[in-house]
């Protein structure tokens, strides 16, 4: 059982900046945000693996969000640039064993999700 604790969510302006981070409690191979807002599907946002090659951005936030991670400390963090009222949703820290399975939205674990909400 892997938990992750997820932090940074909370309440910006239109074209502010947020930084989430996520915290594993123990070493996971591929990491990634996925959010969901009310009404809509569920999405992922960004994902990367554990050597931090070729990371996924899903085409909405590309040039806006970056992914990285630091691996000593099993931790993921998601920068959030340019922020949209459309980027409002609960985002959701996730891992899986593939890099390719979290793309598909096949994740192992997630955490308990923090609000992020964009004001117009």
């Amino acid at each position: 059982q892997v938990h992750l604790a997820e932090r940074g969510g909370g309440l910006v302006q239109s074209g502010g900046s947020l930084r989430l981070s996520c915290a594993a409690s123990s070493s996971v191979y591929a990491m990634g945000w996925f959010r969901q807002a009310p009404g809509k599907e569920r999405e992922l946002v960004v994902a990367i693996d554990y050597e931090g090659e070729k990371p996924y951005y899903t085409d909405s936030v590309k040039g806006r969000f970056t992914i990285s991670r630091n691996n000593a400390d099993n931790a993921v963090y998601m920068q959030m640039n340019s922020l949209k009222p459309e980027d409002t949703a609960v985002y959701y820290c996730a891992t899986s064993n593939r890099m390719a399975n979290i793309v598909k939205g096949e994740y192992t674990y997630w955490g308990q999700g923090t609000q992020v909400t964009v004001s117009s």
